[in-house]
């Protein structure tokens, strides 16, 4: 996998993507959102929180929660996940042609979404 050298996994590449593109949100939200147990994303945030990607603060609406955010060095290494997302696109473009992983990622997209899927952030 491509972004084992990052030394990030794809699921937690994603979790840092979410974290992109809402901001802030907390563990729990990020649970549901992903359809992970508490566990499972109570584990992936300790991970993440211990090799510096993510910070966690107080929430300021809610004092008694916590949000999680993306600290600099995860920010940076999103940019090296985001080129390495890229690279795959061209490389499923190269062997299939442009037109065709177009469509492939289109029908994916329905595939996903009819199975009940969707991108994290966007509900």
């Amino acid at each position: 996998m491509r972004l084992a050298p990052l030394g990030v996994h794809p699921r937690q590449a994603r979790v840092l993507d979410a974290l992109q593109r809402v901001g802030e949100a907390s563990q729990v939200t990020l649970a549901k959102e992903f359809g992970l147990t508490a566990a499972s994303m109570s584990t992936m945030t300790a991970r993440l929180l211990e090799a510096g990607l993510i910070e966690r603060q107080v929430d300021e609406r809610e004092l008694r929660s916590n949000v999680l955010r993306l600290s600099e060095r995860g920010k940076a290494l999103l940019k090296a996940i985001y080129r390495e997302w890229r690279a795959m696109d061209r490389e499923i473009s190269d062997a299939i042609g442009p037109q065709n992983a177009e469509e492939l990622a289109g029908l994916t997209y329905q595939l996903r979404n009819a199975l009940g899927g969707f991108t994290p952030g966007e509900r």
